[in-house]
């Protein structure tokens, strides 16, 4: 099963999203890469993990869901910070093993109390911080 069945439509034409999440390239985990993307700045803000079940839960509810690997549970971006995400919209890569959401992201998206979690940036030899912590909360 592959989305590249449908890779030929013509701008315009739909398919069923029941279609596109059976076609949906997953790990063994049922899991599948998502980056979240500040939707008006286009700033890559992190990288989670969706399942089938966080996906339409994030499509019913608007509030991004992702599934957290180390807890082995549903992670609602921002339940316990306050630092929500919420959808602006979401898309699918050509091979169906990427998520692209773009979200409206309010304060840090980082555990780290960043705004992004790609702070480590190379720079020749060395790896250099690029980012402070916020200081608001």
């Amino acid at each position: 099963m592959s989305l590249k069945e449908y890779e030929n439509l013509a701008k315009g034409e739909k398919l069923s999203l029941d279609t596109v999440l059976a076609n949906l390239k997953t790990d063994e985990h049922g899991l599948v890469a998502a980056i979240a993307q500040q939707h008006d700045t286009g700033e890559v803000l992190m990288l989670a993990y969706m399942n089938e079940k966080s996906i339409r839960e994030t499509l019913e509810t608007g509030q991004v869901c992702y599934w957290s690997r180390s807890r082995q549970t549903y992670w609602r971006k921002g339940e316990s910070s306050g630092h929500r995400q919420t959808l602006v919209s979401m898309s699918f890569d050509c091979d169906g093993d990427a998520i692209l959401i773009k979200v409206n992201q309010q304060g840090p998206a980082c555990h780290t109390n960043r705004r992004d979690c790609f702070f480590f940036t190379v720079d020749g030899n060395d790896v250099v911080i690029s980012s402070a912590p916020s200081e608001n909360n």
